[in-house]
Parts: C-alpha cells; sequence; structure tokens
C-alpha cells in the first residue's frame, strides 16, 4: 500500500457565482481520511459574472488560478493539474450537484490499494437523486455504453464529475490530455483505460441542476462526445 499525503481538490469555475462560496465551505469541511491533508485548487474559466470577485476572497486561503479567455472545463482541468501538488487528485464541479462529504467513499480503493482511477457513479444506486431530464440521463447512459465497447469497461457513468485518481495517473495521461471542453470526460476514460489503470467505481448522491438553474452541458457537447470516444480509443 502506498503512503499517501495530501489530497489536491481541482475545481473549474465558470459562472458559478451563486455556488462558488458554499462550495468550497463544503469542501474544507469534508472529510478525508486520517492523515491526509487537503490542498484546494480553483481555476476560474474567465467568468462573466461576479465569480472572480469571489475568487478573490478565497486567493488568501486557497490556490486560485485564471484564464483571460473562455477555453472550456477541460483546458480549466489541465491548468488545475499542473499546479496540483497531491498524491492524489479529486475533480470538483462549483456547482453543487456533487457532494464533498463522499469523498471519504471515493477516497476508500485508493487508500486500500485497490484501485488507480475511482469513478462516482449517479447511476450505481447510493444516496439521493433529484429526479428530472430524462433525456440528458438517456443520453449519460448511451455516451457510456458507447465509451465502454471501445475501452472494453463496464462504466455505468463515463460522464461523472467524480473522477479521483493517484499523482502517478496524472503523470502518465498529463501530457496527452488535449480537449478544452467537456470532450474531457471521454478522452479521460480513453487514456485509463488504454494504460491499463486499475478503476473502479463507487455509488454517489446527485443533486442535478436544470438549464434554468446553470446548467451548461448541452446537446452538442454530447454529440461532440461520440467523436472525442472514437478519437481518443482509436489514436493517439
Amino acid at each position: 500500500m502506498k503512503n499517501f499525503n495530501k489530497v489536491s481538490i481541482v475545481i473549474p469555475v465558470y459562472n458559478e457565482e451563486k455556488t462558488l462560496e458554499e462550495l468550497v465551505e463544503a469542501v474544507e469541511k469534508a472529510k478525508i481520511p486520517e492523515g491526509l491533508t487537503k490542498e484546494i485548487v480553483l481555476v476560474d474559466d474567465d467568468s462573466r459574472d461576479n465569480t472572480r470577485e469571489v475568487l478573490k476572497r478565497l486567493e488568501k486561503k486557497h490556490s486560485v488560478h485564471y484564464h483571460e479567455e473562455n477555453r472550456g472545463k477541460g483546458a480549466a482541468l489541465r491548468t488545475g493539474f499542473k499546479q496540483a501538488t497531491g498524491d492524489i487528485i479529486i475533480i470538483q464541479d462549483a456547482d453543487l450537484e456533487y457532494d464533498p462529504g463522499e469523498y471519504m467513499k471515493l477516497l476508500s480503493p485508493i487508500i486500500k490499494g485497490q484501485a488507480d482511477v475511482v469513478y462516482g457513479s449517479r447511476f450505481l444506486g447510493a444516496g439521493p437523486h433529484r429526479v428530472h431530464l430524462y433525456w440528458h440521463y438517456l443520453g449519460n447512459k448511451m455516451l457510456t455504453c458507447f465509451s465502454n465497447m471501445f475501452a472494453n469497461l463496464n462504466l455505468t457513468d463515463m460522464e461523472t464529475c467524480y473522477k479521483v485518481f493517484t499523482k502517478d495517473v496524472l503523470n502518465k495521461i498529463l501530457p496527452r490530455l488535449k480537449s478544452n471542453r467537456f470532450g474531457f470526460e471521454p478522452e479521460f476514460t480513453a487514456r485509463v483505460a488504454r494504460a491499463r489503470f486499475k478503476i473502479y467505481e463507487v455509488g454517489i448522491s446527485y443533486h442535478g441542476r436544470s438549464y434554468d438553474e446553470g446548467k451548461k452541458i448541452g446537446w452538442r457537447d454530447g454529440v461532440a462526445a461520440i467523436w472525442h470516444i472514437i478519437r481518443f480509443n482509436l489514436f493517439k
């Protein structure tokens, strides 16, 4: 079993003035295994609301970085990954759809030496789930199935935000990551599958937003994901 000392929580941010402070507070309070310290890395992807004012207040406590033009979630994550100094990395969205209170269960397979990568699945039945957006749900299931066919995995939720992985995983795949937008999700999955890392899933709760409440991913991203799945599984 490896000796882990620090967890880096990387948070890409775009127009989340309404939820950001509450989310960061939840991350600060979230329990992690004994002996680990916590690092929070925030990357603003050129927000146009008051998000940057919130981030300026957080600079005193956390690692905060800014894009001067909107480049997408994947680009923001790459910026955050380069700043992360932890032995384990957790990807955390800034919108309160995912509960930092579940870090313990997400980290457990890695701490026990069972996994290199852990996905938090919204479809394994653990915890409360908001009931809405059937077509969004169906699209996620179809994309996961399509990704599994190429990657030879049996994931239930490829598009989940919660991906947790070791620094060794990051060091191997970071130089290859290319996707700027939501194509990060299928690309990451293809990269870790091709590298034959040990992948686990755990069930998580999910408090999904509607588009009126600020949800950003749309059908165009779903169509693009099909190409990303083919591209990153069949080509370098």
